[in-house]
């Protein structure tokens, strides 16, 4: 049976609003996240991605209420990251609707983390979000970063992946900085190298500004594609990007 590959739209929220940027910079206003929610799920979205973009950052928890409304709006899993601590943010965010949670900065400060909430909700429910930039100084030529792609760490991205992998990641999220709202396409490199160190689905993202992005990026070795500012600003429908991909032989719902 072939592998239905997943197209998820990602609302990057900001006090209460979608926002997207190009390198995780200057951020501009794309609309309300309950309404975009309803457009996608109303597409065909096979899942959505929440991410409260300057959570860690401001140091203050995701906006629950947002995520609790969100939830209501659509039937479809939900993914919501930013400002993920401790195994109570996962419980809280599960109690407003959320069915997975993306950790990223507080997991690089302790590692230990990724263990508790997959022994807590299951791997299924635990999703390691990676924002990478190539870098010089690192053995694969990428390197981890946290705030927003705003701080580098000294950790190598694909020794990252592994070492979450093996503390109960159950999924990989991989958003390349320097793609990152460029248009110019996904990091097929980035994809590959994750696709050959991870026993767990990759989900790609950063980069993506026309139809015929999204096939290369599975034939890389995403199992899901996501991207933002191609679904908030219109260029493209949900409905759009399936169409390429099983034009391309590959299969989407």
């Amino acid at each position: 049976m072939a592998v239905i590959t997943r197209v998820i739209p990602c609302l990057d929220v900001a006090a209460g609003r979608v926002v997207k940027g190009v390198n995780f910079e200057n951020l501009r206003e794309m609309g309300d996240p309950v309404e975009l929610a309803r457009a996608y799920y109303a597409q065909g979205a096979d899942e959505l991605t929440f991410l409260d973009v300057t959570a860690t950052v401001d140091e203050r928890a995701t906006m629950y209420d947002v995520v609790r409304r969100t939830a209501e709006a659509v039937f479809i899993p939900l993914t919501v990251g930013g400002g993920v601590r401790t195994v109570t943010d996962v419980a809280r965010l599960q109690e407003v609707g959320a069915d997975k949670v993306g950790v990223n900065s507080a997991a690089i400060a302790r590692p230990e983390l990724l263990g508790e909430i997959a022994d807590r909700f299951g791997a299924q429910a635990l999703v390691l979000s990676l924002d990478v930039k190539r870098s010089p100084r690192t053995r694969s030529g990428f390197v981890v970063t946290t705030h927003g792609g705003r701080r580098e760490t000294d950790l190598d991205a694909l020794d990252w992946a592994r070492e979450a992998i093996e503390r109960g990641a159950g999924e990989l999220l991989v958003n390349s900085i320097d793609a990152d709202g460029t248009k110019q396409g996904f990091d097929l490199e980035l994809i590959r190298l994750m696709r050959d160190v991870s026993s767990v689905p990759v989900i790609a993202s950063g980069g993506a500004g026309d139809a015929t992005h999204f096939a290369p990026a599975v034939a890389a070795g995403a199992d899901a594609v996501l991207a933002a500012s191609v679904f908030h600003s219109g260029q493209l429908t949900i409905g759009d990007v399936k169409a390429a991909l099983r034009s391309a032989g590959i299969e989407a719902r």
